[in-house]
């Protein structure tokens, strides 16, 4: 279901039956994308994916996530992760990589399960990422990438 509503939504997806195929998955769409700057702040893969410090420069950035909600198709995340919010919007394409046992049906469900992970210290910021950015504001015409990212993909990872 995430999958189905994520795509819909002009996310791009991909499902890696393991950490070592999602690596070679990752490591595949930067190749492919010719993408050089690769910003990653994540301590599990910034070995294998980071070239760069700088997130102003970067042409991609890589973040986890706290969950998806399968329902809306959206991506959580909060400032108690390493990489925090400006990693995920600042970059001009965002890839977050999950694993299965983040999935949540709704958004409620990732509230209290937030809420459980935390008890009692919820997140000073939470965001639900739903797609690329995307406004209408202009003429009422549909432009992405104004205010975030213009691409993101999500990896996610049987676990």
């Amino acid at each position: 279901m995430f999958a189905q509503e994520f795509t819909k939504l002009m996310g791009k997806f991909g499902f890696c039956t393991d950490e070592k195929d999602m690596q070679e998955q990752v490591a595949a769409l930067i190749t492919q994308k010719n993408w050089t700057k690769v910003y990653c702040i994540e301590d599990k893969w910034k070995t294998q994916f980071a070239n760069t410090d700088d997130l102003a420069g970067c042409d991609v950035s890589i973040t986890g996530c706290e969950y998806l909600v399968a329902r809306t198709g959206t991506i959580v995340m909060s400032a108690a992760q390493q990489s925090g919010r400006t990693v995920s919007v600042y970059a001009p394409i965002h890839i977050c990589i999950a694993y299965t046992d983040q999935l949540v049906h709704d958004v409620r469900d990732a509230l209290q399960s937030l809420k459980e992970k935390y008890t009692g210290n919820i997140p000073s910021l939470i965001s639900f990422a739903t797609g690329p950015s995307r406004t209408a504001d202009i003429e009422k015409t549909l432009v992405t990438g104004v205010h975030g990212p213009k691409e993101v993909y999500c990896f996610l990872v049987e676990s």
